[in-house]
């Protein structure tokens, strides 16, 4: 059997925000709300959803770079919710994360060196000066950087090689698992390509899992073993990469499938389109029932009653659709 590396258990995080006026009450804003999942060692998920959907908060409360409200994360069998400080700065040493922004990400003050070295600094602080001179300069060389930029600085670099430096910071603690928050989404697309296939050499010979976030099905698509799919912070459909293109089994799945574009125009035209009309409800105030009912093509007054719990419509495939029957019944959306 699989190893289950990574436990998400009802992971709820919810931000308090100041009342319009001075006297009027604070409100919450629910960025993340009962999410659960496992994820298996060495395996891929695949986070997708529109923007303010929730996707980089998940994430980081992951690692607890923000404090989640409820729920619990269970990392090898330990509740990393439940660690004190300085016990999860050494859970830290496993967990990684690269982050969206390659240049806001590296401090402008310090050398390549020095910021590749930082972790090295608390997860080994009894590394000699030389030990982590050594082991930077062989992280360096395996994500594609000369060893010779070491002392080069952040604004020297373009912004294919700067994600490169944040993933070599991210690995030079030999982590387990890596949280990688839309990694390419600031990159040109043949940079993109570059920094996938870079991820994807990396998790082979390191054995790495990964989270990886995106609302770029294309890529999520090539990288990932399963997807989860947010909608308003709540998980809407989880499964099988090939499942879960094939056949959604929500209709919102099934809205940003038909929204990836498509090389070919003879393909193009001829599939079918779901088109969302409207925004997507605040998450200070959601709407009752099924959170998507206000944009779904398909909502009936129950929707507004019942909020739907993740049903199985498949194997090792579940969507929180009343009538998942009748999205899946419709013609599939490749992309």
């Amino acid at each position: 059997m699989a190893e289950t590396l990574l436990s998400v258990e009802h992971l709820s995080t919810v931000f308090s925000l100041r009342g319009r006026s001075l006297f009027a009450p604070n409100v919450d804003l629910k960025a993340v709300s009962d999410v659960s999942f496992s994820l298996e060692k060495g395996e891929t998920l695949g986070i997708v959803g529109e923007s303010g959907c929730g996707k980089s908060t998940l994430g980081r409360s992951i690692l607890r770079l923000i404090e989640p409200t409820a729920g619990r994360v269970v990392w090898q069998g330990r509740s990393l919710t439940d660690l004190s400080d300085g016990e999860m700065r050494k859970a830290r040493r496993d967990l990684s994360i690269i982050f969206q922004d390659p240049v806001a990400s590296l401090d402008p003050r310090m050398n390549v060196g020095q910021i590749i070295a930082e972790p090295l600094k608390v997860a080994e602080p009894s590394l000699s000066r030389k030990e982590r001179r050594q082991r930077v300069e062989k992280v360096m060389e395996e994500v594609g950087l000369a060893p010779e930029m070491i002392n080069r600085y952040p604004h020297e670099f373009s912004g294919g090689q700067a994600q490169r430096i944040g993933i070599a910071r991210a690995i030079v603690t030999e982590p387990k698992l890596i949280v990688c928050d839309e990694p390419v989404s600031a990159l040109d697309v043949s940079i993109q390509a570059q920094i996938v296939n870079l991820l994807k050499a990396l998790k082979q010979r390191m054995g790495l899992t990964l989270i990886f976030i995106s609302h770029d099905l294309s890529v999520v698509r090539l990288v990932s073993d399963r997807i989860l799919v947010l909608y308003l912070g709540r998980v809407v459909e989880i499964g099988p990469r090939r499942e879960v293109f094939a056949n959604p089994g929500h209709p919102y799945t099934k809205a940003l499938l038909s929204a990836a574009p498509i090389p070919d125009p003879a393909i193009a035209r001829a599939r079918g389109r779901t088109v969302l009309k409207g925004d997507p409800p605040s998450p200070i105030n959601p709407p009752s029932g099924c959170a998507f009912r206000t944009r779904c093509p398909i909502a009936r007054d129950v929707c507004a009653e019942v909020p739907p719990s993740l049903a199985e419509v498949g194997a090792e495939h579940r969507a929180a659709c009343l009538f998942w029957e009748e999205v899946r019944g419709d013609p599939a959306v490749t992309v």
